[in-house]
């Protein structure tokens, strides 16, 4: 029996709600030996945070961790030395959802673009994000967004290009959904305060809106996860077993519904707890060390 039967047979029509700990962190094992889609990524390390350099060695360090349990890799930026993961992302045999950093710097935002140009062009790139939540930032204007994007569409055709943002922005912003050959969206039901035992429920209308507003064109859940430590936003609370639970079930409803996912996040990175409070340092799927943190 293969282990792909296997975890059909595992998952589909499981009552995860019904099972132990225990049971999850076996279940939770099994979901990662025969690998998931895809893993946000970022190679920072224990005193890092964005705008640090990283190298090639680190990258590949960071890298070889998560590779044997995931198909594809997303990254966010292309400076910085990130412009390296895709390249050693390509010699691990991982695909590639590429981001292009957007913000107030304009400098940095062509610098951004630029790269992302040439990986793409130089075969590492599989599909391009061109953005990350600017919209929801309010870092751009959505005629400014536009603008990169159809830059990247110019430079690079074949390629498919798409715009990473909550799942509602591409409901209130039509043109920017246009525009894009994918819709990425971020689905979090922690960050809107839906309780654990609800989670499920309220990621599959999250990813229905989006669905109905791409119309037709293809939907991948960009971002979700949930934290397994720090202080509850509304009725949504960071404990392991919800952790734990939210990974299985998002595994469960991709591999039934055919949704490619990209779990956030690979490692817990201590660096978001400045911008998102105590919680933003435990997402991840290894811990900062890079021990598995749910099997």
């Amino acid at each position: 029996m293969s282990n792909q039967y296997q975890r059909k047979m595992s998952l589909a029509g499981l009552d995860v709600d019904g099972l132990t700990v225990g049971d999850l962190r076996s279940l939770a094992r099994q979901v990662l030996d025969t690998g998931i889609h895809g893993l946000c990524f970022s190679p920072l390390v224990e005193g890092q945070g964005p705008g640090d350099p990283v190298g090639e060695s680190q990258i590949r360090e960071r890298l070889a961790i998560v590779r044997p349990f995931v198909r594809w890799i997303r990254t966010f930026s292309c400076t910085d030395g990130n412009e390296l993961i895709p390249g050693v992302a390509r010699s691990f045999g991982l695909k590639t959802l590429v981001g292009v950093w957007l913000g107030e710097d304009g400098a940095q935002n062509e610098a951004e673009l630029e790269n992302a140009i040439r990986l793409a062009r130089d075969g590492q790139v599989d599909i391009l994000g061109v953005g990350n939540e600017v919209l929801l930032r309010g870092d751009l204007v959505e005629d400014e967004l536009l603008e990169f994007m159809q830059r990247a569409k110019e430079a690079l055709p074949g390629i498919p290009i798409g715009y990473v943002d909550a799942y509602f922005k591409f409901v209130d912003h039509p043109r920017v959904t246009e525009a894009c050959d994918v819709i990425l969206a971020n689905c979090y039901p922690f960050w809107e305060g839906c309780p654990a035992e609800h989670a499920l429920l309220y990621m599959k209308e999250m990813y229905r809106r989006a669905a109905r507003a791409a119309g037709g064109k293809p939907v991948i859940v960009s971002e979700t996860g949930w934290p397994d430590t720090g202080s509850p936003t509304g009725g949504a609370q960071p404990s392991f077993e919800n952790a734990v639970r939210y990974f299985v079930n998002t595994c469960r409803w991709a591999e039934e519904d055919g949704i490619d996912v990209f779990y956030f996040s690979a490692f817990d990175e201590a660096w978001k707890v400045a911008a998102e409070g105590d919680v933003g340092a435990y997402w991840g799927l290894w811990d900062k060390d890079g021990r598995p943190k749910y099997v």
